[in-house]
Protein backbone atom coordinates (compact mmCIF):
# COMPACT_ATOMS: atom_id res chain seq x y z
CA UNK A 1 0.00 0.00 0.00
CA UNK A 2 1.33 3.12 -1.29
CA UNK A 3 1.19 6.11 1.84
CA UNK A 4 -1.16 9.38 1.49
CA UNK A 5 1.39 12.30 1.69
CA UNK A 6 -0.75 14.53 2.51
CA UNK A 7 -1.45 12.07 5.54
CA UNK A 8 2.39 12.44 6.57
CA UNK A 9 2.70 16.29 5.68
CA UNK A 10 -0.71 16.68 8.21
CA UNK A 11 1.59 14.26 10.75
CA UNK A 12 5.06 16.39 10.60
CA UNK A 13 3.41 19.51 10.81
CA UNK A 14 1.71 18.51 13.60
CA UNK A 15 4.53 17.28 15.40
CA UNK A 16 6.28 20.63 14.42
CA UNK A 17 3.35 22.45 16.34
CA UNK A 18 3.30 20.12 19.37
CA UNK A 19 7.23 20.69 19.71
CA UNK A 20 7.17 24.47 19.08
CA UNK A 21 3.81 24.73 21.25
CA UNK A 22 5.88 22.81 24.56
CA UNK A 23 8.80 25.10 23.69
CA UNK A 24 7.14 28.29 23.60
CA UNK A 25 5.33 27.57 27.00
CA UNK A 26 8.72 26.17 28.75
CA UNK A 27 10.07 29.47 27.73
CA UNK A 28 7.32 31.90 28.60
CA UNK A 29 7.78 30.63 31.93
CA UNK A 30 11.10 31.56 32.13
CA UNK A 31 10.36 35.34 31.32
CA UNK A 32 6.98 36.05 30.50
CA UNK A 33 7.92 39.90 29.98
CA UNK A 34 9.74 38.83 27.28
CA UNK A 35 7.64 36.36 25.19
CA UNK A 36 4.30 38.72 25.88
CA UNK A 37 6.37 41.25 23.80
CA UNK A 38 4.06 40.95 20.01
CA UNK A 39 6.96 40.76 18.16
CA UNK A 40 9.21 37.96 19.87
CA UNK A 41 5.71 36.17 19.69
CA UNK A 42 5.38 36.96 16.14
CA UNK A 43 8.75 35.62 15.31
CA UNK A 44 8.87 32.33 17.17
CA UNK A 45 5.60 31.30 15.54
CA UNK A 46 6.60 32.67 12.62
CA UNK A 47 9.24 29.93 12.25
CA UNK A 48 6.89 26.87 12.01
CA UNK A 49 4.70 29.05 9.43
CA UNK A 50 7.94 29.71 7.12
CA UNK A 51 8.83 25.61 7.64
CA UNK A 52 5.32 24.46 6.83
CA UNK A 53 4.50 26.88 4.49
CA UNK A 54 8.06 26.00 2.58
CA UNK A 55 7.07 22.89 2.35
CA UNK A 56 4.02 23.18 0.80
CA UNK A 57 5.13 25.33 -1.36
CA UNK A 58 8.16 23.18 -2.85
CA UNK A 59 5.58 20.40 -2.88
CA UNK A 60 3.36 22.53 -5.22
CA UNK A 61 6.37 23.50 -7.43
CA UNK A 62 8.58 20.15 -7.27
CA UNK A 63 7.67 19.24 -10.71
CA UNK A 64 8.93 22.46 -11.99
CA UNK A 65 12.26 22.35 -10.66
CA UNK A 66 14.83 20.61 -12.61
CA UNK A 67 16.76 17.38 -11.22
CA UNK A 68 19.58 19.07 -11.07
CA UNK A 69 18.56 22.02 -9.25
CA UNK A 70 16.22 20.10 -6.98
CA UNK A 71 19.24 20.04 -3.85
CA UNK A 72 19.56 24.03 -3.24
CA UNK A 73 15.83 24.14 -3.05
CA UNK A 74 15.70 21.12 -0.60
CA UNK A 75 19.02 21.94 1.25
CA UNK A 76 17.18 25.75 2.08
CA UNK A 77 14.27 24.10 3.93
CA UNK A 78 16.15 20.96 5.54
CA UNK A 79 18.61 23.47 6.85
CA UNK A 80 16.43 25.64 8.64
CA UNK A 81 14.40 22.78 10.02
CA UNK A 82 17.31 21.51 11.60
CA UNK A 83 19.06 24.98 12.48
CA UNK A 84 15.43 25.91 14.24
CA UNK A 85 14.41 22.41 15.55
CA UNK A 86 16.92 20.44 17.01
CA UNK A 87 17.82 23.23 19.79
CA UNK A 88 14.10 23.21 20.57
CA UNK A 89 13.83 19.08 21.28
CA UNK A 90 17.35 19.38 23.26
CA UNK A 91 15.61 22.51 25.42
CA UNK A 92 12.00 20.01 26.02
CA UNK A 93 14.26 17.37 27.29
CA UNK A 94 15.21 20.22 29.86
CA UNK A 95 11.57 21.03 30.34
CA UNK A 96 10.08 17.35 30.60
CA UNK A 97 12.56 16.67 33.50
CA UNK A 98 11.33 20.32 34.91
CA UNK A 99 7.75 18.95 34.71
CA UNK A 100 8.85 15.69 36.23
CA UNK A 101 10.69 17.39 39.16
CA UNK A 102 7.79 19.80 40.08
CA UNK A 103 5.16 16.62 39.90
CA UNK A 104 7.16 15.23 42.44
CA UNK A 105 7.98 17.78 44.73
CA UNK A 106 4.44 18.79 44.53
CA UNK A 107 3.56 15.30 45.60
CA UNK A 108 5.78 15.04 48.42
CA UNK A 109 4.90 18.54 49.77
CA UNK A 110 1.00 17.70 49.35
CA UNK A 111 2.35 14.24 51.33
CA UNK A 112 4.04 15.79 54.12
CA UNK A 113 3.16 19.16 54.43
CA UNK A 114 -0.60 19.44 54.02
CA UNK A 115 -1.07 22.95 55.87
CA UNK A 116 1.64 24.38 53.42
CA UNK A 117 0.62 24.12 49.93
CA UNK A 118 -0.32 26.93 48.62
CA UNK A 119 3.14 28.79 49.53
CA UNK A 120 5.34 26.11 48.54
CA UNK A 121 3.35 25.43 45.23
CA UNK A 122 4.17 28.76 44.32
CA UNK A 123 7.81 28.25 45.39
CA UNK A 124 7.67 24.98 43.28
CA UNK A 125 6.63 27.58 39.98
CA UNK A 126 9.49 29.36 40.82
CA UNK A 127 11.87 26.99 40.48
CA UNK A 128 13.37 27.01 36.72
CA UNK A 129 16.82 25.87 36.87
CA UNK A 130 16.52 23.08 34.89
CA UNK A 131 14.46 24.87 32.24
CA UNK A 132 17.59 27.65 32.94
CA UNK A 133 19.66 25.14 31.85
CA UNK A 134 17.88 23.78 28.76
CA UNK A 135 17.92 27.53 27.18
CA UNK A 136 21.56 27.34 27.82
CA UNK A 137 22.15 23.80 27.00
CA UNK A 138 19.98 24.86 23.32
CA UNK A 139 21.79 27.10 22.32
CA UNK A 140 24.95 24.73 21.76
CA UNK A 141 23.57 22.98 19.20
CA UNK A 142 22.00 26.02 17.58
CA UNK A 143 25.78 27.89 17.14
CA UNK A 144 27.11 24.01 16.19
CA UNK A 145 24.93 23.72 13.22
CA UNK A 146 24.45 27.71 12.28
CA UNK A 147 28.20 27.42 11.83
CA UNK A 148 28.21 24.06 9.92
CA UNK A 149 25.70 25.26 7.41
CA UNK A 150 27.76 28.90 7.09
CA UNK A 151 31.97 27.59 7.28
CA UNK A 152 31.97 23.77 8.40
CA UNK A 153 30.70 22.20 5.08
CA UNK A 154 33.55 24.10 3.15
CA UNK A 155 36.21 23.95 5.69
CA UNK A 156 38.38 21.52 3.67
CA UNK A 157 40.96 19.24 6.14
CA UNK A 158 43.50 17.44 4.78
CA UNK A 159 44.34 14.22 6.28
CA UNK A 160 47.78 12.25 6.27
CA UNK A 161 48.92 9.27 6.39
CA UNK A 162 51.92 6.85 5.91
CA UNK A 163 50.85 3.06 5.43
CA UNK A 164 53.55 0.62 5.29
CA UNK A 165 53.20 -2.80 3.29
CA UNK A 166 55.96 -5.63 2.90
CA UNK A 167 54.77 -6.89 -0.67
CA UNK A 168 54.92 -3.10 -1.93
CA UNK A 169 57.62 -3.11 -5.24
CA UNK A 170 60.24 -1.10 -3.94
CA UNK A 171 60.18 1.47 -6.62
CA UNK A 172 56.47 2.45 -5.29
CA UNK A 173 58.33 3.20 -1.95
CA UNK A 174 56.84 6.77 -1.13
CA UNK A 175 54.47 7.05 -3.54
CA UNK A 176 51.61 9.86 -3.17
CA UNK A 177 48.38 9.02 -3.71
CA UNK A 178 45.37 11.15 -2.62
CA UNK A 179 41.89 9.96 -1.88
CA UNK A 180 38.77 12.13 -2.24
CA UNK A 181 35.22 10.76 -1.78
CA UNK A 182 31.30 12.07 -2.38
CA UNK A 183 31.52 14.61 -3.89
CA UNK A 184 27.84 15.07 -4.47
CA UNK A 185 28.22 18.18 -7.26
CA UNK A 186 24.35 18.51 -7.02
CA UNK A 187 24.62 20.34 -3.27
CA UNK A 188 27.54 23.44 -4.78
CA UNK A 189 25.46 24.22 -7.52
CA UNK A 190 25.57 27.59 -6.17
CA UNK A 191 28.94 27.48 -4.54
CA UNK A 192 31.26 26.47 -7.44
CA UNK A 193 34.22 28.34 -6.39
CA UNK A 194 34.41 26.01 -3.06
CA UNK A 195 34.89 22.73 -5.29
CA UNK A 196 37.72 24.29 -6.98
CA UNK A 197 39.14 25.10 -3.22
CA UNK A 198 38.91 21.51 -2.62
CA UNK A 199 40.26 20.83 -6.15
CA UNK A 200 43.75 23.22 -5.28
CA UNK A 201 43.93 21.66 -1.82
CA UNK A 202 44.40 18.22 -4.09
CA UNK A 203 46.85 19.58 -6.19
CA UNK A 204 49.34 20.93 -3.43
CA UNK A 205 49.76 18.12 -2.22
CA UNK A 206 51.38 17.19 -5.62
CA UNK A 207 50.27 13.56 -6.24
CA UNK A 208 51.28 10.44 -7.97
CA UNK A 209 48.28 9.22 -8.53
CA UNK A 210 43.79 10.72 -7.66
CA UNK A 211 41.40 8.57 -6.42
CA UNK A 212 37.99 9.13 -5.88
CA UNK A 213 35.54 6.51 -4.82
CA UNK A 214 32.28 7.15 -5.83
CA UNK A 215 29.00 9.19 -5.22
CA UNK A 216 30.05 12.20 -7.81
CA UNK A 217 26.27 13.43 -7.72
CA UNK A 218 23.07 13.11 -5.84
CA UNK A 219 21.04 11.83 -8.44
CA UNK A 220 21.56 13.01 -11.99
CA UNK A 221 24.44 13.53 -14.67
CA UNK A 222 23.67 17.06 -15.35
CA UNK A 223 24.73 17.74 -11.86
CA UNK A 224 28.09 17.63 -13.14
CA UNK A 225 27.72 19.80 -15.86
CA UNK A 226 28.96 23.01 -14.48
CA UNK A 227 31.93 21.14 -12.88
CA UNK A 228 33.82 19.91 -15.77
CA UNK A 229 36.87 22.35 -16.19
CA UNK A 230 36.95 22.94 -12.29
CA UNK A 231 37.30 18.97 -12.04
CA UNK A 232 39.90 18.73 -15.40
CA UNK A 233 42.20 20.53 -13.31
CA UNK A 234 42.81 17.29 -10.74
CA UNK A 235 46.45 16.30 -11.87
CA UNK A 236 48.45 13.11 -11.46
CA UNK A 237 51.29 12.21 -13.40
CA UNK A 238 50.14 8.49 -12.88
CA UNK A 239 46.53 9.67 -13.72
CA UNK A 240 42.70 9.99 -11.93
CA UNK A 241 40.42 7.06 -11.59
CA UNK A 242 37.05 7.09 -10.01
CA UNK A 243 34.25 4.21 -9.49
CA UNK A 244 30.61 4.56 -9.09
CA UNK A 245 28.75 5.11 -5.21
CA UNK A 246 25.49 4.24 -4.77
CA UNK A 247 24.20 7.82 -5.84
CA UNK A 248 25.62 7.55 -9.16
CA UNK A 249 23.26 4.89 -10.61
CA UNK A 250 20.10 7.68 -10.64
CA UNK A 251 18.53 4.64 -8.06
CA UNK A 252 16.57 7.91 -6.27
CA UNK A 253 14.53 9.09 -9.12
CA UNK A 254 11.26 8.49 -10.69
CA UNK A 255 12.40 7.85 -14.34
CA UNK A 256 9.91 7.55 -17.42
CA UNK A 257 11.49 4.72 -18.51
CA UNK A 258 14.55 2.07 -17.62
CA UNK A 259 16.10 3.84 -21.16
CA UNK A 260 16.28 7.29 -19.63
CA UNK A 261 17.73 6.30 -16.24
CA UNK A 262 20.47 3.90 -18.44
CA UNK A 263 21.28 7.20 -20.50
CA UNK A 264 21.79 9.10 -17.48
CA UNK A 265 24.14 6.68 -16.49
CA UNK A 266 25.87 6.56 -19.85
CA UNK A 267 26.35 10.41 -19.56
CA UNK A 268 27.84 10.23 -16.33
CA UNK A 269 30.18 7.82 -17.32
CA UNK A 270 31.20 10.26 -20.54
CA UNK A 271 31.13 13.12 -18.04
CA UNK A 272 33.37 11.97 -16.19
CA UNK A 273 36.10 10.83 -18.95
CA UNK A 274 35.46 14.41 -20.10
CA UNK A 275 36.83 15.87 -16.64
CA UNK A 276 39.77 13.27 -17.14
CA UNK A 277 39.14 10.09 -14.73
CA UNK A 278 39.19 6.86 -15.91
CA UNK A 279 36.14 5.25 -14.39
CA UNK A 280 36.85 1.61 -13.35
CA UNK A 281 33.64 -0.75 -13.46
CA UNK A 282 34.32 -4.03 -12.28
CA UNK A 283 37.96 -3.96 -13.66
CA UNK A 284 41.44 -3.12 -13.05
CA UNK A 285 44.69 -1.27 -14.62
CA UNK A 286 48.54 -1.68 -13.58
CA UNK A 287 49.81 1.13 -12.48
CA UNK A 288 53.21 0.88 -13.76
CA UNK A 289 56.47 2.84 -12.32
CA UNK A 290 60.05 1.55 -13.99
CA UNK A 291 58.84 -1.72 -15.12
CA UNK A 292 57.44 -2.62 -11.61
CA UNK A 293 53.56 -2.46 -11.35
CA UNK A 294 50.62 -3.16 -9.02
CA UNK A 295 46.86 -3.27 -9.47
CA UNK A 296 44.52 -0.80 -8.96
CA UNK A 297 40.84 -2.48 -8.65
CA UNK A 298 37.66 -0.74 -8.58
CA UNK A 299 34.37 -2.58 -7.83
CA UNK A 300 30.74 -0.97 -8.85
CA UNK A 301 28.83 -0.15 -5.36
CA UNK A 302 28.67 -3.24 -3.25
CA UNK A 303 26.24 -2.18 -0.05
CA UNK A 304 24.28 -3.91 2.31
CA UNK A 305 20.77 -3.29 1.72
CA UNK A 306 18.88 -1.38 0.90
CA UNK A 307 21.89 -0.01 -1.02
CA UNK A 308 22.91 -1.89 -4.36
CA UNK A 309 24.87 -4.47 -5.02
CA UNK A 310 26.36 -3.88 -8.41
CA UNK A 311 29.97 -4.79 -7.40
CA UNK A 312 31.64 -7.81 -8.95
CA UNK A 313 34.52 -8.21 -7.13
CA UNK A 314 35.78 -11.72 -8.70
CA UNK A 315 35.11 -10.08 -12.28
CA UNK A 316 37.35 -7.29 -10.83
CA UNK A 317 40.22 -9.65 -10.11
CA UNK A 318 40.33 -11.78 -13.18
CA UNK A 319 43.56 -9.52 -14.73
CA UNK A 320 45.16 -9.16 -11.16
CA UNK A 321 48.52 -10.70 -10.20
CA UNK A 322 47.62 -12.94 -7.17
CA UNK A 323 50.93 -12.05 -5.39
CA UNK A 324 51.35 -8.82 -6.10
CA UNK A 325 50.29 -5.65 -4.17
CA UNK A 326 46.62 -4.89 -4.72
CA UNK A 327 44.39 -1.38 -4.09
CA UNK A 328 41.18 -1.20 -4.48
CA UNK A 329 38.60 1.01 -4.66
CA UNK A 330 34.86 0.13 -3.27
CA UNK A 331 32.55 3.01 -2.34
CA UNK A 332 30.63 1.34 0.45
CA UNK A 333 32.72 0.15 3.32
CA UNK A 334 30.68 -2.53 4.66
CA UNK A 335 31.59 -4.38 1.43
CA UNK A 336 35.44 -4.98 3.53
CA UNK A 337 34.11 -6.72 6.01
CA UNK A 338 31.24 -8.77 3.92
CA UNK A 339 33.59 -10.00 0.43
CA UNK A 340 37.31 -8.73 0.91
CA UNK A 341 38.49 -9.34 4.46
CA UNK A 342 38.89 -13.30 4.84
CA UNK A 343 37.74 -13.74 1.39
CA UNK A 344 40.92 -11.74 -0.57
CA UNK A 345 44.77 -10.78 0.37
CA UNK A 346 43.71 -7.28 -0.77
CA UNK A 347 46.12 -5.08 0.69
CA UNK A 348 44.62 -1.39 1.04
CA UNK A 349 40.85 -0.55 0.35
CA UNK A 350 39.90 3.09 0.12
CA UNK A 351 36.24 3.69 0.33
CA UNK A 352 33.67 6.33 1.07
CA UNK A 353 29.73 6.40 1.33
CA UNK A 354 29.35 7.61 5.12
CA UNK A 355 30.39 10.65 4.93
CA UNK A 356 30.98 10.43 9.22
CA UNK A 357 27.07 11.76 9.11
CA UNK A 358 28.00 15.13 8.48
CA UNK A 359 28.31 14.86 12.43
CA UNK A 360 30.70 14.33 14.85
CA UNK A 361 33.24 15.00 17.85
CA UNK A 362 37.02 14.33 17.01
CA UNK A 363 39.86 15.43 19.87
CA UNK A 364 43.06 13.76 19.90
CA UNK A 365 42.93 10.06 20.29
CA UNK A 366 39.18 9.36 20.56
CA UNK A 367 37.06 10.35 17.28
CA UNK A 368 33.02 9.31 17.48
CA UNK A 369 29.81 9.81 14.88
CA UNK A 370 26.59 8.68 14.97
CA UNK A 371 27.21 7.19 12.30
CA UNK A 372 29.08 4.38 13.85
CA UNK A 373 25.84 2.92 14.93
CA UNK A 374 25.15 1.74 11.67
CA UNK A 375 28.71 1.30 10.61
CA UNK A 376 31.24 -0.67 11.73
CA UNK A 377 33.86 1.08 9.85
CA UNK A 378 32.40 4.35 8.95
CA UNK A 379 35.59 6.84 9.04
CA UNK A 380 39.64 6.91 9.08
CA UNK A 381 42.01 3.77 9.29
CA UNK A 382 41.20 0.28 9.71
CA UNK A 383 43.50 -2.33 10.21
CA UNK A 384 42.74 -6.31 10.53
CA UNK A 385 46.24 -7.94 10.63
CA UNK A 386 48.34 -6.49 7.33
CA UNK A 387 45.12 -5.37 5.51
CA UNK A 388 44.04 -2.11 5.82
CA UNK A 389 41.37 -0.52 5.03
CA UNK A 390 40.63 3.84 4.98
CA UNK A 391 37.00 5.34 4.66
CA UNK A 392 36.84 8.73 3.66
CA UNK A 393 34.42 10.82 5.06
CA UNK A 394 33.41 13.28 1.79
CA UNK A 395 33.75 16.38 0.29
CA UNK A 396 30.28 16.84 0.08
CA UNK A 397 27.08 16.97 1.76
CA UNK A 398 23.11 15.70 1.26
CA UNK A 399 20.28 15.73 3.16
CA UNK A 400 21.66 18.38 6.17
CA UNK A 401 23.46 21.42 3.80
CA UNK A 402 26.26 21.54 6.81
CA UNK A 403 29.46 19.70 8.51
CA UNK A 404 29.63 19.81 12.40
CA UNK A 405 32.56 18.25 13.51
CA UNK A 406 33.22 16.13 10.60
CA UNK A 407 34.84 18.18 7.91
CA UNK A 408 34.64 17.40 4.52
CA UNK A 409 38.41 15.92 3.87
CA UNK A 410 41.08 15.41 1.37
CA UNK A 411 43.07 11.88 2.34
CA UNK A 412 47.06 11.63 1.17
CA UNK A 413 48.34 8.04 1.59
CA UNK A 414 51.91 7.76 0.99
CA UNK A 415 52.82 4.09 0.25
CA UNK A 416 56.20 2.80 2.58
CA UNK A 417 57.67 -0.15 1.12
CA UNK A 418 58.71 -2.20 4.65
Amino acid sequence: MRSNPIFIFAIFSAILLVIDFFTYRGIKSLNYKLISKKYFSIFFWLVPLIVIGSFILFSVFRTSISPSNFFPYFHSISGFLILMYIPKLVFLLFEIAQNMYTLVKHVIIKLTHRGKINVDAEKITRSQFLRKIGLVVAGVPFISIAYGIAWGRFNFTLRNYELSFKNLPQIFDGFKIVQISDFHLGSFITNEDKVAEAIDLVNQQNPDLILFTGDMVNNVADEVNNFISILDKLKAPFGKYSILGNHDYGDYVHWESLETKSENLNKLINLQKNAGFELLLNESVKITKSGESFDLIGVENWGLPPFPQYGDLNKSLENVNPAGFKLLMSHDPTHWDEEVLGHTNIDLTLSGHTHGAQFGIEIPGWRWSPVSMRYKRWGGLYEEGDKKLYVNTGIGFIGFPGRVGMPPEVCLITLIKV
